[in-house]
C-alpha cells in the first residue's frame, strides 16, 4: 500500500516597517527683474577682445597625380611621359579660420590645421577691409598651435588671463569667424576642464565650453566674462559639421608656452623621459598602493628612464610636486619641462616609494622640415622608414634610407627635382638611414652635394646647393 504524502506550501510575507527621511530644501529665492532702463550685456566686457581677434585666409597649392588612365602606355607616348614619371596637376586649396593677437607689433597666435602647409597667409584685422600678408614664425603640430607676424603697429594686444584658475561653470565667450561670415560672438560655460583623452593632438589638456563653436571658429579666441583670454578655440565634436555643443580650446598657459618658444626659438622644445606607460586600470590597482599614476610598460634603450634606473612595472605618481593622476598627466608634465632640465620623479615599486632625479633629454622626432638655412635644401620634408611605413609603400626590406614625404611646391626641393615618395639613400660619402644620417650629412658638406636617391627601384642623383 503506498503511503500518500502531503506537501503544504507555506507562503512568508515580509512587510517592511516605514522609514523616514529629512531632504536638504534649498531656501526660498525671490525673483527680480533688472534695474528699470538697464540692459545686462557683457558689451563692454568683450569690446577690447574682440577687437584682438583676427580673420585668417590660408592658401595652399595641392598638387594632384594624373588619373589612373594615364597610366596607360598610349597616353604616356601621347603625352611624351617616360616611364615611372607621373603628371602632377595643381589646384589651390583655400580655409578660413581666425587667430589672436597677443602683441601689439603683429604677433598673432592661431591653430596650427588653420595654417598647415600652407604656401601663402593673410590675415584681415575687424572692421577692416585691409589685407596683411601674414609671415608664418613657428607651428607646434603637437599641440596644434602656430604663430604667424603682420607688419603692423599699434596694434590691440588682448589680455592673457589664467587657464589653472578656471572652474566649471564659469561663463566664457567664442569670438571667432565661423563659416567666413565674420566676426561672431557666441557664449556659454566651461562644461569641463582637463580634457586630455580627445585624440586631436599629441599633447593635449582641452578646456571643454557649449559655447557654439564653428568651422572658421579655429584659432580664435575663448575669453572669461571679463574679456580676457582663457584659451584658443580648436575643435568640435559633431556629426554634422556644426556645433552640437562640445568644443574644445587649448589652455591659454600652454598657449603662452608654446607661442614664446616659437617666437623666441622658432620650435618647441619637449622634455623626453623615454618610457610607454599606461593608466592603472581597476585590476592593476589591486596590485599597488597608490590608486593614481602612470604604469610604465617598456623603457627604451639608450635614454634618461633607462641611465636613471626606471624599470617596467614602476607606478610614477609625482613630478616633482606634481601629483600624476594617469598616464595623459605624465605625458603633459614630462613634456612642458624644457630638455636638459633635471627632475625628481616619485614612484612605486613593489609597493615601496622611491624617488630618484632624472635630466631629461629633447624629445625625438622621426621627421626633419629642411629649411635654406641648414644648407641642405629648402622645402623638403624627410621622414624615417618605419615597419608602418615600409608595409604600406611597399618598400624592399633590403632598402634602407629616409623617404620623402613632402615637397613644398616652387621650393628649392621642388625645382631640384625631389617628389614625394622618393627614398634618399646617401649623401655624398655619408649612407643615410634615418633623418639623424641627414643633419650630420648636412653639417658635414657646405657645398654643392650629390644626393643619391631610390626613386620607384631605380637610382637617380640629385645635387643641390
Amino acid at each position: 500500500m503506498m503511503k500518500k504524502t502531503l506537501f503544504i506550501s507555506t507562503v512568508l510575507a515580509v512587510t517592511l516597517m516605514a522609514g523616514s527621511i529629512e531632504f536638504n530644501e534649498a531656501p526660498k529665492a525671490t525673483r527680480v527683474m533688472p534695474e528699470a532702463g538697464k540692459i545686462l550685456s557683457f558689451n563692454q566686457a568683450i569690446e577690447h577682445a574682440s577687437q584682438c581677434v583676427v580673420n585668417i585666409s590660408a592658401k595652399k597649392r595641392v598638387r594632384q597625380n594624373i588619373p589612373q588612365a594615364f597610366m596607360d602606355p598610349f597616353f604616356r607616348e601621347f603625352f611624351n611621359m617616360p616611364f615611372g614619371q607621373i603628371m602632377p596637376r595643381e589646384r589651390v586649396q583655400r580655409s578660413l579660420g581666425s587667430g589672436v593677437i597677443v602683441s601689439s607689433d603683429g604677433y598673432i597666435v592661431t591653430n596650427n590645421h588653420v595654417i598647415d602647409g600652407a604656401d601663402e597667409v593673410h590675415v584681415t584685422l575687424p572692421n577692416s577691409t585691409k589685407e596683411y600678408k601674414a609671415k608664418i614664425v613657428g607651428t607646434d603640430p603637437k599641440t596644434d598651435i602656430a604663430v604667424i607676424k603682420i607688419d603692423a603697429k599699434d596694434l590691440p594686444a588682448i589680455q592673457m588671463g589664467d587657464s589653472d584658475a578656471l572652474k566649471t561653470g564659469d561663463l566664457v565667450f567664442a569670438i571667432g569667424n565661423p563659416f567666413g561670415v565674420g566676426e561672431s560672438v557666441s557664449q556659454g560655460i566651461i562644461s569641463a576642464l582637463g580634457k586630455d583623452r580627445v585624440g586631436i593632438n599629441q599633447y593635449e589638456n582641452f578646456i571643454q565650453t557649449d559655447a557654439a563653436i564653428n568651422p572658421g571658429n579655429s584659432g580664435g579666441a575663448l575669453v572669461d566674462s571679463r574679456g580676457v583670454l582663457i584659451g584658443i578655440n580648436s575643435a568640435i565634436i559633431t556629426r554634422s559639421g556644426a556645433n552640437n555643443g562640445i568644443g574644445f580650446a587649448i589652455p591659454v598657459n600652454m598657449v603662452k608656452r608654446v607661442a614664446s618658444q616659437l617666437i623666441e626659438h622658432g620650435k618647441v622644445e619637449y622634455g623626453y623621459l623615454g618610457v610607454s606607460i599606461s593608466d592603472l586600470t581597476p585590476d592593476l590597482q589591486k596590485l599597488y598602493k597608490n590608486k593614481e599614476g602612470a604604469v610604465i610598460l617598456n623603457v627604451d634603450k639608450d635614454t634618461p628612464a633607462q641611465k636613471a634606473g626606471l624599470k617596467r612595472g614602476d607606478l610614477i605618481i609625482k613630478v616633482n610636486d606634481r601629483k600624476i593622476q594617469d598616464a595623459s598627466d605624465l605625458k603633459n608634465a614630462i613634456g612642458a619641462i624644457p630638455p636638459g632640465h633635471k627632475v625628481k620623479l616619485t614612484f612605486e615599486r613593489n609597493k615601496r616609494i622611491h624617488t630618484l632625479e632624472v635630466t631629461l633629454a629633447e624629445f625625438p622626432d622621426n621627421q626633419l622640415k629642411v629649411t635654406g638655412n641648414q644648407g641642405f635644401v629648402d622645402g623638403l620634408t624627410l621622414q624615417n622608414i618605419t615597419p608602418q611605413i615600409r608595409n604600406q609603400v611597399g618598400i624592399p626590406d633590403d632598402i634602407e634610407g629616409v623617404i620623402v614625404s613632402e615637397v613644398k611646391p616652387e621650393s628649392k626641393a621642388d625645382k631640384a627635382g625631389f617628389m614625394p615618395g622618393d627614398i634618399i639613400i646617401q649623401i655624398e660619402d655619408t649612407m643615410i638611414k634615418s633623418v639623424k644620417d641627414v643633419e650630420r650629412a648636412m653639417k658635414k658638406y657646405s657645398d654643392s652635394k650629390r644626393v643619391y636617391i631610390n626613386r620607384r627601384g631605380m637610382i637617380r642623383i640629385l645635387v643641390v646647393d
